[in-house]
């Protein structure tokens, strides 16, 4: 039996870079839907009920929402190529505690980019650059957070470099100088092909925001 994959996703959205790149480097064929946020499909409401967002992924008619889970039901169901969580259960572990780490930065960011001008945005700006500087520590002097393995806690981090450009024009600061080593470690990401084929363009993503806004004061 063919394995029929689709997955339903926004182009700029970190979360389903995270499906897309998995997927990728699984080798894993698969047809991309895009989805009208706005406007959201019938195939996306009757997959994904409960929240209604992307990405979902659906693997022969059956759906599995949140990126992360989509990344290790991946991981699991082709576990020959290119594994992404280790196999020992104590990196296992820890490299799902860092997963769930960098989903918390989601809160700074949202007052870095979308809250107000002035003490909120600042708030928001030092809380995202602390975890940052938190994950920069974990990953020290190694090539990927995994040793010489590009893995879990990479596929969920790298997602956010497509949206660095953005981040640092509307919180009016520089990633690099805060944090160097992230960014060495996203340019040696991007060198692989699952990740350049899955980013989004950063400049795209900058232009987009604009409109972002406007939706959000409208909704």
């Amino acid at each position: 039996m063919v394995d029929e994959v689709i997955l339903l996703d926004y182009w700029p959205s970190m979360f389903g870079v995270r499906t897309r790149i998995a997927l990728e480097e699984k080798n894993i064929k698969f047809d991309y839907i895009e989805q009208d946020l706005c406007n959201k499909s019938a195939l996306l409401l009757e997959m994904n009920p409960v929240h209604k967002k992307i990405p979902v992924l659906i693997h022969n008619g059956k759906p599995v929402c949140e990126s992360l889970i989509q990344v290790e039901y991946i991981d699991e169901t082709w576990p020959r190529e290119n594994p992404i969580l280790p196999s020992d259960p104590y990196q296992r572990a820890q490299a799902r505690f860092w997963g769930s780490f960098i989903d918390k930065m989601l809160p700074g960011l949202g007052k870095l980019m979308w809250g107000v001008k002035g003490e909120e945005q600042e708030a928001g700006k030092k809380e995202f650059v602390e975890m940052l500087k938190m994950l920069e520590s974990e990953l020290g002097d190694r090539t990927y957070f995994g040793g010489e393995t590009f893995g879990y806690v990479d596929i969920a981090l790298i997602g956010f470099y497509g949206w660095f450009d953005a981040f640092e024009k509307y919180g009016n600061f520089s990633i690099e100088a805060e944090c160097p080593k992230i960014i060495a470690w996203a340019k040696r990401c991007v060198k692989r092909d699952s990740v350049a084929k899955s980013l989004p363009d950063s400049e795209k993503v900058t232009e987009l925001v604009p409109e972002l806004k406007k939706k959000k004061r409208v909704g």
